[in-house]
């Protein structure tokens, strides 16, 4: 590995949202549509994640791992309609599991591992 990227920090929670590590770029903390329903936050999680992959050249086509954060568990029957929709048949491998959030309103987000390659 020639290089680590830090391509999105985060001074305030010190942390890197985005982050370029030889052919894999690692995007953390994807929410998105705080408050409103879970399927308005998973597409909105969405919507995040495709953003921060712009920032390094690529797409969701690119994801082939992600962490999928709930709320409530029972809200992963949600989540399958909406990754058909957004990842148009290109489907990383994912778990998905249950944690408490640090505000009331957010019931999801993902964390995923992009390849990016030559």
């Amino acid at each position: 590995m020639n290089s680590i990227k830090r391509i999105e920090v985060d001074e305030y929670w010190a942390d890197s949202t985005i982050i370029e590590a030889g052919d894999f770029v690692f995007v953390g903390y994807c929410m998105g549509n705080e408050g409103k329903s879970i399927q308005e936050q998973i597409d909105g999680a969405f919507s995040t994640l495709e953003s921060r992959l712009k920032k390094a050249g690529l797409g969701l086509d690119s994801v082939v791992k992600m962490d999928c954060l709930f709320k409530n568990i029972e809200d992963l029957n949600y989540l399958s309609d909406i990754i058909k929709k957004r990842f148009a048949g290109k489907y990383p491998a994912r778990k998905a599991f249950t944690t408490d959030f640090i505000r009331d309103g957010i019931l999801f987000q993902v964390d995923a591992i992009a390849y990016k390659g030559k």
